[in-house]
């Protein structure tokens, strides 16, 4: 480990043992490597770790200098399909260490999943399966090469113990998750202490949030932070919704205790790409109401962040936070714009212009049912990537009266500065995940302990992210 680059920090145990519970990790009969994210570790000084190290690290816990000498698990509630449940908290993870990105100073955290029971396991076994572990990895790569803001899968471990559940065939192989994530505080942290009817811990979760991870909301008087702090939240969290739409994701799981405050997508369990346009489409089999739909998304999300301010309540009046709450449309709408040009690969343009585009990709993709990413990838450049386009599998669909205000919209837009039109990713297919995909990729693994097809998937989406200016970059 290179000292000088790693900076830890205890952070989060200032706040005290109301917000969290020591918790010890689970002994695993064996620890294979399965994932490492070298790019990541690089980032935050942890490069330089040997495998052996880093197993102890990251498959037995064994402490980060400087950072917990004992894992936390985090206590908090929260709205589980719009029924709340206050016997929530971390049930199969903890707060193994905080540390700091080196390229822009913000304070990290990884934490983990299927680290083993803690207080809040509710009878579980506190466990993961291999396989679960292999979905989040994909979908945090794919999501992080499409710009969205996301956790990063840091680490999986094979666990080596045998895992029963009913939506897996079992015996099902475990393993431990770390994700890197910018903190784990959760709409349900805050809403535990108004369940508590705790005041003062709200303040004080607030003002180490602000603290924390977003210093420039500071503001003197504790209204004037509440309501900074709930407009900053809503600002973010629309902007996820907003790259959620441009990626065609689908969560799944939109409950007050899976939406983290800094407005970062995290917690992936049943999570589905959309093959083609479809507002209905869901992610999980237990969504029957089609709650978390894919065109319900930023309905889900604005009705958590209402429950936010319901806490918040305690510290400002009702009407600027409502006044607050009140940005979430424009702020969606406006970041759903810019995540679209980036997905384009296209430069900024004036706002009728950027509207034009908007609507026009929008009623073309629901319209025809095009494949939703083959459209990202043939487009990306604007029409100075017609002729890709035109020679594809989709050309048929561009051809079409039902294109043609797109590529009205397309001709004065110009493709985004420093964007790599000739990369060789352009030259093969789009890089997808969609369920069919990932049942393909863990197939061979289950069968045959053959990860081939995963390391090439995530080589794919290497590519793209190189193509498309998402790469993490070296500090």
């Amino acid at each position: 480990m290179d000292d000088t680059a790693f900076k830890p920090s205890r952070r989060h145990a200032d706040l005290g043992p109301a917000f969290f519970d020591p918790v010890t990790p689970a002994r695993f009969p064996q620890t294979i490597l399965r994932y490492r994210n070298q790019a990541w570790a690089e980032r935050i000084g942890l490069g330089g770790l040997s495998e052996a190290a880093w197993i102890a690290h990251f498959g037995r816990f064994e402490p980060l200098p400087g950072s917990f000498e004992t894992p936390l698990a985090l206590r908090y509630h929260g709205h589980q399909f719009r029924s709340y449940n206050p016997e929530l908290g971390d049930g199969r993870g903890f707060l193994f260490a905080q540390v700091h990105d080196r390229l822009d100073g913000r304070l990290l955290d990884l934490g983990t999943k299927g680290s083993g029971t803690t207080p809040w396991s509710r009878g579980a076994d506190g466990r993961l399966t291999l396989k679960g572990g292999v979905r989040e990895v994909l979908a945090t790569a794919l999501l992080e090469a499409q710009g969205v803001t996301t956790s990063k899968s840091f680490s999986l471990i094979e666990t080596g113990e045998d895992l029963v559940r009913g939506d897996e065939p079992s015996p099902a192989r475990s393993a431990v998750l770390v994700r890197l994530s910018h903190g784990h505080i959760r709409i349900g942290s805050f809403q535990r202490f108004l369940a508590l009817g705790e005041p003062d811990n709200i303040a004080r979760l607030l003002d180490h949030t602000i603290e924390t991870h977003r210093p420039d909301l500071w503001r003197d008087s504790l209204e004037d932070r509440g309501v900074a702090f709930l407009e900053d939240v809503v600002a973010r969290v629309a902007r996820m919704g907003a790259q959620w739409a441009a990626a065609g994701f689908v969560h799944g799981v939109l409950n007050s205790d899976n939406i983290n405050v800094t407005g970062e997508s995290f917690d992936y369990g049943p999570w589905r790409f959309l093959p083609h346009f479809d507002p209905d489409f869901t992610a999980a089999y237990f969504d029957e109401t089609g709650l978390y739909s894919f065109g319900r998304q930023p309905e889900a999300l604005f009705w958590n962040l209402a429950r936010l301010a319901d806490c918040l309540l305690t510290l400002a009046p009702q009407a600027r936070l409502e006044a607050a709450l009140a940005g979430f449309g424009p702020a969606l709408q406006e970041a759903f714009a810019g995540a679209l040009f980036r997905r384009l690969g296209l430069a900024a343009a004036p706002q009728p212009e950027t509207d034009r585009l908007v609507s026009a990709v929008w009623r073309f993709l629901a319209e025809t049912r095009a494949p939703f990413e083959r459209f990202f990838f043939d487009w990306y450049g604007g029409l100075a990537s017609a002729g890709r386009a035109e020679a594809g599998p989709a050309a048929a669909s561009y051809r079409s009266e039902a294109f043609a205000p797109v590529r009205a919209a397309l001709e004065p837009l110009a493709p985004a500065p420093g964007a790599r039109l000739d990369h060789p990713y352009f030259a093969g297919a789009p890089c997808t995940l969609l369920i069919d995909e990932v049942e393909a990729l863990w197939a061979p693994i289950a069968a045959a302990d053959d990860w081939s097809l995963f390391e090439a998937k995530l080589a794919g989406v290497a590519r793209m992210a190189e193509a498309c200016g998402t790469t993490p970059a070296s500090a």
